[in-house]
């Protein structure tokens, strides 16, 4: 059974944006290294900047996935309707920022995604989605 990483707005300028936050490895270069790390699972991988997009992702994999591993972007603090599409699907969901959110401006404290996942990784770098990959696997 597939494993779902799905990334939001603007994480597909990773290794290019804010470096300094960010880091400088795109993330498929680490996806690389995570398919390589986690050999036995199917790792899967979505990106959309389109919030109607990760939305119908989700509807599409969300009751056949072994888990989601959703790193939102700005979509955490603004979207209800990416709240309602985790909370309506079957398949566990991770919560992933790369950044400590809690650390950054105040309107980034609140993610409106938290209630309705089974955890949140932040402030790991990318090493959070390895982190997310973990427990998934646990269980």
């Amino acid at each position: 059974m597939a494993l779902h990483i799905v990334n939001g707005p603007n994480l597909n300028l990773l290794g290019l944006r804010e470096p300094e936050k960010y880091g400088h490895e795109s993330f498929e270069s680490y996806l690389k290294t995570l398919r390589t790390i986690f050999a036995g699972l199917d790792i899967q991988y979505y990106q959309s900047n389109v919030e109607g997009e990760l939305i119908d992702f989700l509807h599409d994999v969300g009751f056949d996935s072994g888990g989601v591993i959703l790193n939102a972007g700005g979509y955490t603090h603004t979207s209800v309707a990416l709240r309602d599409a985790v909370a309506a699907i079957a398949a566990p969901v991770i919560e992933v920022h790369i950044t400590n959110v809690h650390a950054r401006e105040e309107f980034r404290h609140t993610s409106l995604l938290s209630p309705v996942c089974r955890g949140v990784v932040c402030g790991l770098g990318l090493e959070g989605y390895a982190a997310a990959l973990r427990a998934l696997k646990q269980g």
